[in-house]
């Protein structure tokens, strides 16, 4: 009988100890992430795969610090010899507000986005535009921890002038250096 329950004792063991409370200190991480931006420079419709670069300082079990760049995403469209393109970026950094579980910590997280949206519109000739701004930006979303391995799943939006703003979801890993 002691057999029987020794494994599940040396699981339960196991896992504890890997996924216990999340390590406190800088991180590091990436993030493929999926940008909706309806209306963006020529009337273009932005739903794209990208990635995000994630940085951050997690003093405190509730609290953290984070600088996030963000490639938005890129689209073209063709109606016969005129091609329309599209892209956006953004660096954006966060308050994050954390409610600490065992093995999951949910989050919310406010602060400012720095965009770019480039467009062009060539047929005869090209014609670019260029615009830029700064705007609040929030979010939220659930992080899983092993240790100093963290696996993410987060909801983020701003607002980006000419268009119906930002809609990101993002799916990460971050890492924590004590």
């Amino acid at each position: 009988m002691y057999r029987k329950l020794l494994f599940p004792a040396c699981a339960l063991a196991l896992f504890s100890g890997t996924a216990g409370a999340a390590d406190n200190g800088f991180y590091l991480g990436a993030a493929v992430s999926q940008s909706q931006i309806d209306g963006i420079g020529t009337g273009l419709d932005l739903d794209d795969t990208g990635y995000k670069l994630i940085a951050g300082f997690r003093p405190l079990d509730m609290f953290a610090v984070e600088l996030n760049y963000m490639d938005l995403g890129r689209d073209s469209a063709t109606a016969g010899a005129t091609t329309v393109k599209a892209e956006a970026t953004a660096l954006a950094g966060f308050g994050l507000l954390m409610l600490p579980l065992p093995f999951v910590d949910l989050y919310v997280k406010a602060g400012v986005a720095s965009w770019e949206a480039k467009s062009s519109l060539s047929s005869i000739t090209v014609s670019r535009a260029k615009d830029d701004g700064t705007e609040f930006a929030y979010g939220a979303g659930v992080q899983a921890h092993f240790g100093s391995l963290g696996a993410r799943l987060e909801y983020e939006s701003f607002d980006i002038e000419n268009t119906d703003g930002v809609d990101l979801f993002s799916l990460g890993l971050t890492w924590t250096f004590l």
